[in-house]
C-alpha cells in the first residue's frame, strides 16, 4: 500500500494514513483504507484499531478535485462505503486527531466509536465555502453535538478548535500531541481484557437505530447532492474557484 500504514499489535491495529502532506482522501487512499480495514477484520483477536494520520494532518478531508459531476458518484461510492464500514466494522474504531481535521477527515473522526485530539487541532466542514455540503455530517452530526450547532458548523463552514470539538462531543478528550498515546492508551487497557465477540455485539446493538438513520439519511443526502445540488451553477463555480485558487462568484443559481 501507498497510503496506509497496517501495523498488528496483539489486540489492537493501526492504520496510519501516510500520505503527504495532508493525508488529503483521493480515490487510492479510500480504496487501501477500506481495504485495511477488511484485512483487519479478519483477525479475530483484534479489539480495537486506531486511525492516525502521519505528518502535518490527521485528513484535511476528501480532494476538492473528485468533487465534480463526472466523478462525484464514485467519490460517494469510495468514501460513503468507507464511512459505512467504521461504523459497521465489529472492531472498535478510534481516532487520533492532530493538526488538520477537515471536512471528510472529520467526518472520518467523527463516525469513530471513539476520538481523541490535541486542543489545538483545526476542525472544520467547510465544503458550504465550495458551494457544496458535507453528505455525512448533514446526516449524523446533529445526534453528536446537537441541532442548533450542527447546522452552525455545516453551514457557516466554519473551523474550530479540538478543545471545542471535545467540548461538543465529537471527541472524548483532549491531550497536547506529547500525550495523546497515553490517553488512548488508558482506553485500550480496559478494551483488551475483554472479550472481541461481546465487544463486537455491543457496537452492533450500540448502533441498531443510529445505523438505520444514517443508511436512509445518508442515501437521502447522496439524492439531493447529484439530482439537485449538482445541476447548479454554484456547485459547479465554488469547485472550479478553488482549483483555480480565487474566490467563487455566487450566482444563486
Amino acid at each position: 500500500m501507498k497510503r496506509v500504514r497496517i501495523e498488528l499489535h496483539g489486540p489492537v491495529a493501526r492504520i496510519t494514513f501516510t500520505h503527504p502532506p495532508l493525508n488529503v482522501f483521493g480515490f487510492e487512499l479510500m480504496d487501501e483504507c477500506s481495504e485495511a480495514l477488511t484485512k483487519i477484520e479478519a483477525q479475530p483477536n483484534v479489539v480495537a484499531v486506531i486511525l492516525s494520520g502521519e505528518g502535518r494532518a490527521f485528513s484535511a478531508g476528501v480532494d476538492v478535485a473528485v468533487h465534480t459531476p463526472d466523478k462525484i458518484q464514485t467519490m460517494f461510492q469510495k468514501f460513503h462505503g468507507l464511512i459505512m464500514k467504521l461504523v459497521k466494522s465489529p472492531k472498535i474504531t478510534i481516532a487520533k486527531v492532530h493538526e488538520a481535521c477537515l471536512g471528510g477527515g472529520a467526518e472520518l473522526a467523527m463516525v469513530c466509536d471513539m476520538c481523541f485530539t490535541t486542543p489545538e487541532a483545526k476542525w472544520g466542514f467547510p465544503e458550504i465555502t465550495l458551494g457544496c455540503y458535507p453528505p455525512v455530517a448533514c446526516t449524523a452530526l446533529a445526534a453528536l453535538v446537537g441541532q442548533k450547532l450542527a447546522a452552525d458548523l455545516i453551514f457557516t463552514g466554519r473551523t474550530f478548535s479540538g478543545e471545542a470539538a471535545a467540548a461538543w462531543g465529537l471527541a472524548n478528550a483532549t491531550q497536547p500531541e506529547d500525550r495523546l498515546e497515553a490517553e488512548i492508551q488508558s482506553r485500550l487497557d480496559h478494551l483488551v481484557k475483554l472479550s472481541p465477540a461481546a465487544l463486537a455485539h455491543a457496537k452492533k446493538a450500540f448502533y441498531a437505530w443510529d445505523s438505520i438513520h444514517l443508511d436512509k439519511g445518508l442515501a437521502r443526502a447522496e439524492k439531493i447532492y447529484v439530482e439537485e445540488l449538482m445541476k447548479t451553477e454554484d456547485a459547479s463555480e465554488g469547485v472550479q474557484a478553488w482549483m483555480e485558487k480565487r474566490k467563487p462568484v455566487w450566482k444563486g443559481r
